[in-house]
């Protein structure tokens, strides 16, 4: 009877390093195509495969992992840094592809992390949407800076020819939000319990939904943390240096920002808690980023129990 494996692969946009176990002494390689996919799940299903761990590539793992997770495979996504951090603490310096490949494997052999669920596909549309609408508005706003830094007429037409594609563009994206959203109860009914608290808008909505599927599902400090706003100690014997926030998921915390902004002039619960925290003398920076992980972590119960906005079971 086979062991069973935990499988490490290291994603290039080209091509799939993959290990059988940390010790595989002879990882092999398919192309990060269709057909070499097709050749890796052929590859894995004669095996007993416990999980497969990848890192996040910049995209180039998506359909590797999705793949993996439609096949019946328990897969994870892995963050480069925290794999690389794993390594030199064991004194693994070096760096090939195959090598990185069996470094993938050892992190699942000692860290067990939970697999990755499939999302659905209005999920996964969802994301596609979301994540093309943020696209469109950061190559308007280069183009808005380029036209006031160009003076030749002709440029300027064509980049206002340009801004007003993107502008339809963007319409587009945010009507097919809507229109998904609207079509699916599960994403309606979240929608509805998120918009019932003042200061959160139909934006930030869309953005939790798309990449924060964890919401509700898991405690209070796991969301905090998987958002990156979960304040790290830096303390050491008598010495007491400042709490700081790293790492998590960048779009969730730009959303939530502008959503704090709004909370604490519209919303007087969120409004007292930060006048509180600026009476204590809190940086502006210190007192929002309290805000922001005040409203996930709302949010975050709020869905657990299915409830909407109540100021008296929030406050």
């Amino acid at each position: 009877m086979k062991a069973s494996l935990v499988v490490g692969i290291d994603i290039s946009k080209h091509a799939l390093d993959v290990a059988l176990g940390s010790e595989d002494p002879h990882p092999f390689r398919v192309s990060n195509t269709e057909e070499g996919v097709k050749q890796l799940l052929q590859r894995l299903g004669e095996e007993d495969v416990s999980l497969v761990v990848l890192e996040a590539t910049g995209g180039w793992e998506r359909n590797v992992l999705r793949s993996l997770l439609q096949a019946g495979i328990p897969a994870v996504r892995v963050t480069p840094g925290r794999v690389r951090y794993f390594a030199k603490a064991i004194g693994l310096l070096a760096k090939t592809d195959r090598l990185d490949a069996r470094i993938l494997a050892l992190y699942g052999e000692r860290t067990q992390p939970k697999p990755t669920e499939l999302p659905s596909p209005e999920r996964q549309r969802l994301k596609a949407l979301v994540s093309r609408r943020a696209q469109l508005i950061e190559m308007r706003t280069a183009e808005r800076n380029r036209l006031g830094a160009t003076e030749d007429a002709d440029i300027r037409k064509g980049i206002e020819q340009h801004l007003k594609w993107l502008g339809e563009q963007i319409k587009q994206a945010e009507a097919e939000i809507k229109l998904l959203i609207d079509q699916v109860s599960e994403l309606k009914a979240t929608q509805r319990i998120m918009l019932s608290v003042p200061g959160i808008g139909e934006v930030t909505v869309a953005v939790l939904l798309a990449k924060m599927p964890e919401l509700g599902r898991v405690n209070r400090k796991q969301i905090a943390a998987l958002a990156g706003l979960a304040p790290f100690n830096r303390d050491s014997g008598p010495k007491r240096g400042k709490r700081y926030i790293q790492g998590g998921r960048a779009d969730v915390r730009s959303v939530l920002y502008m959503a704090a902004l709004s909370a604490i002039r519209f919303n007087p619960v969120y409004k007292v808690f930060y006048q509180r925290l600026q009476e204590k003398g809190k940086p502006f920076k210190v007192a929002i980023v309290a805000v922001m992980r005040k409203l996930l972590t709302t949010l975050n119960a709020m869905l657990a129990s299915g409830q909407t906005w109540n100021p008296n079971l929030n406050s």
